[in-house]
């Protein structure tokens, strides 16, 4: 197996797909990502004091383009597991394709996050910004879209404007940091372009904006911001910004807000918040590959993985365990 590992979550995101691996008796060759290489050195040694034999886990360093493609290609790699974004993805299956090996991938998302009528309103959306913003926004499932009655739009905004602004932008190493910086020059500039085109197509800004908080004059540090009655047209609601950035759109009944949900290339998560039972009916309808209600807790035994461009595949529990296997039917008599 190959696997290829993004440089958010990234250790979380090697065990995820090494544990599994070898649980199921492959033999493996790490790739993480040039941007974040020294956690995949730390686990290395960690692998090789507990005693892993040699050959089974192998960590080799490098880009995408030179090393990734390499082993997507190679025609001793029965399988690739890739998380990374949607693009990436993309290149590792057309370079996977002419060995007809198997590509599981977790991609990027632009998940809805839905506020019932039934919710208590100001705890739902203040919780939704703070799940927005976690990891200063650079988590494939965060919920970037955040769809309220359209009646209540206003109260929306006031909330989660407030909660922004509380937000403390600052160090890692200050333990009073909500947010630290993002993790590039490229991703600053991509997030800051993503926030002008945001004010450009006519979305209500209410909280942050362009540029840094003006307490910092240096670092990859980003404003959180949120916009207000957003369409679900505009490119802030279509594109994974990856940054400190949340939408919130308006809806009418639940069949927009279901349909507004579904509108989008991607599929990987979606929440809901109202009674339970409601929000239960409504999650059978949303196409995405894991739904949490009223901001359930991560649990490692569900399935992980998207619908639509935002992968195929499952991670975590025994369905994690079944993408690394391969099934075989034998058919016979014991006594011949």
């Amino acid at each position: 197996v190959a696997m290829i590992t993004p440089w958010n979550w990234s250790i979380n995101q090697i065990a995820c797909k090494v544990a599994p691996a070898l649980a199921t008796g492959c033999t493996m060759v790490l790739k993480p990502s040039e941007i974040a290489p020294f956690n995949a050195v730390i686990f290395a040694e960690i692998m090789d004091e507990a005693g892993v034999p040699q050959g089974v886990f192998n960590l080799v360093q490098g880009d995408g383009p030179t090393v990734g493609a390499a082993l997507a290609s190679h025609s001793d790699v029965d399988m690739v597991s890739f998380t990374g974004s949607t693009r990436a993805g993309i290149a590792v299956a057309q370079a996977a394709a002419p060995t007809v090996k198997r590509v599981h991938q977790e991609l990027g998302g632009k998940s809805p996050n839905i506020i019932l009528r039934s919710a208590d309103f100001s705890a739902a959306v203040a919780a939704g910004v703070r799940r927005c913003f976690g990891n200063s926004g650079q988590t494939c499932t965060s919920p970037t879209r955040m769809l309220v009655p359209a009646e209540r739009m206003d109260e929306a905004s006031s909330i989660a404007a407030r909660e922004a602004v509380a937000l403390v932008v600052g160090s890692p190493s200050d333990p009073r940091t909500d947010l630290g910086p993002v993790a590039s020059a490229a991703q600053f500039d991509k997030i800051q372009a993503l926030i002008e085109r945001g004010i450009a197509e006519g979305a209500e800004l209410v909280a942050g904006g362009p540029g840094r908080p003006s307490h910092l004059n240096s670092g990859y540090y980003v404003r959180p911001t949120v916009f207000a009655r957003v369409t679900n047209q505009m490119t802030i609601a279509r594109e994974e910004i990856f940054g400190p950035v949340l939408s919130i759109i308006g809806y009418d009944s639940e069949e927009e807000a279901v349909a507004i949900a579904n509108d989008t290339p991607y599929g990987l998560a979606a929440y809901i918040q109202g009674d339970p039972k409601e929000a239960r009916a409504l999650a059978g309808r949303l196409r995405a590959g894991s739904v949490r209600l009223n901001s359930a807790a991560w649990d490692s035994a569900a399935p992980f993985g998207g619908y639509k461009q935002s992968g195929n595949g499952r991670e975590y529990g025994k369905f994690g365990l079944h993408e690394f296997t391969e099934i075989k039917g034998i058919a016979g008599f014991l006594n011949e």
